[in-house]
């Protein structure tokens, strides 16, 4: 694969899980933290304005149920990456998908949408980026753009990605 240009990310059971337990995302702050591996990968790359460039590609179903507001979803989010990294790297751009989950909508992964978003935004062509996710639905949305994909285990090579807050 050539150099990454654009390293995308899905944020929740990939860069971060919630401290709420039977939740699968944060609705304030301090109910979330880091998944093991994350701070110490995400530093290592050499993010720059002339990149490689930083993206966040995040379904957000608690904005859609009305139970966060976007700005609040964006600040969370914010503020993952400022603890992950240690300050924003200076091409940051995060696109979430706040439609109603029971509507279909062209951004709600594993639709598309965001990647290409991320894409555009950057002027990146899909192959020339990387998306890293946790689920099924992560996948088929980087395979709908032709984008390579990781499993987020795999890429922060760590075996234990299950939250001990989880109620299984």
């Amino acid at each position: 694969m050539p150099r990454v240009k654009l390293y995308i990310f899905d944020a929740d059971g990939t860069l971060r899980w919630t401290d709420r337990p039977g939740a699968k995302y944060p609705l304030h702050a301090g109910e979330w933290r880091l998944m093991p591996g994350v701070a110490e990968k995400l530093r290592a790359i050499p993010f720059s304005a002339q990149g490689p460039w930083l993206g966040i590609a995040s379904n957000q179903n608690g904005v859609a149920a009305g139970e966060l507001s976007e700005e609040t979803a964006r600040q969370l989010m914010t503020d993952m990456l400022r603890q992950a990294l240690g300050t924003l790297p200076p091409c940051l751009r995060i696109e979430m998908c706040i439609c109603d989950e029971t509507r279909a909508c062209t951004c709600r992964k594993p639709a598309p949408g965001l990647l290409l978003r991320l894409l555009a935004h950057f002027g990146v062509r899909a192959e020339d980026a990387l998306f890293v996710g946790d689920l099924a639905s992560d996948a088929e949305a980087a395979r709908r753009v032709g984008m390579p994909f990781a499993y987020a285990a795999e890429f922060f090579a760590t075996s234990d990605r299950s939250s001990p807050f989880s109620s299984e």
